[in-house]
């Protein structure tokens, strides 16, 4: 038997990069699962065993009729990886985008977090992961709006996993450093991910799928007592 067979997963932004590779990754292990994305039909990007559902999470009202859905959905494990950035001076960043960034990367979790916990703490078993960022730890300029949202979730993240623990829901965040995805090439290009890797202590840039198996471990039956926790994966780039 799989170690999540029989286990409800929801990614939330599982169409490409991290978010792709980790239900990949709990879906190879036996989990049903379901991914959200904003195009209407991505059939050529998912395989067909999984569900999909399209929501775009800058749409206040269809986040909330999303989130009244899932609440039905008898989840056992929710992965809260959707999220956008916007890099721009503190003096240049226009209040709505601002508002933006912390509608998908903070507002989001909390409604999904809190329309799957009912379930959870009734079943007594819950596995929630937060996909945060080592700008959630660490930040530089630029990042004032991406770096706020990612701070918050991981004190979102601390604050429920203390309230729900005892009920046998495990929630936890983890933060990515640079992971060669398809958008890091497009924002990066090839210069620019060949000069972060000398920053990095491995001298590489992490991969998705590196990513994917220690979400899958922290989403899983093998996690027993890890919880409220914020989990770094970025090759040593914010030891040093």
């Amino acid at each position: 038997m799989k170690v999540l067979e029989n286990k409800k997963a929801l990614v939330s932004g599982g169409t490409r990069g991290i978010g792709f590779a980790i239900a990949h990754k709990l879906h190879s292990l036996g989990a049903e699962i379901t991914v959200t994305g904003r195009t209407p039909h991505p059939k050529d990007k998912i395989p067909s065993n999984w569900n999909y559902i399209a929501v775009d999470f800058l749409n206040t009202s269809e986040t909330e009729e999303f989130a009244k859905r899932a609440q039905e959905q008898n989840f056992d494990i929710l992965i809260n990886n959707a999220g956008i950035n916007k890099i721009a001076p503190i003096l240049e960043v226009d209040p709505k985008d601002f508002d933006r960034i912390l509608q998908v990367n903070l507002r989001a979790p909390f409604l999904l977090t809190q329309a799957v916990l009912r379930g959870m703490m009734a079943r007594s078993w819950g596995r929630v992961v937060n996909i945060s960022s080592i700008f959630g730890v660490v930040s530089k300029s630029a990042r004032a709006s991406y770096s706020s949202s990612k701070f918050a979730l991981e004190g979102f993240t601390k604050a429920v996993a203390a309230e729900v623990a005892s009920s046998g829901v495990l929630i936890n965040s983890l933060c990515p450093g640079f992971i060669d995805t398809d958008l890091t090439r497009e924002v990066l290009g090839t210069a620019g991910m060949a000069d972060i890797a000398k920053q990095i202590p491995m001298k590489r840039l992490g991969s998705p799928e590196e990513i994917a198996e220690f979400v899958a471990w922290l989403a899983s039956p093998q996690n027993t007592y890890v919880s409220g926790q914020n989990l770094i994966i970025d090759g040593g780039f914010t030891s040093v």
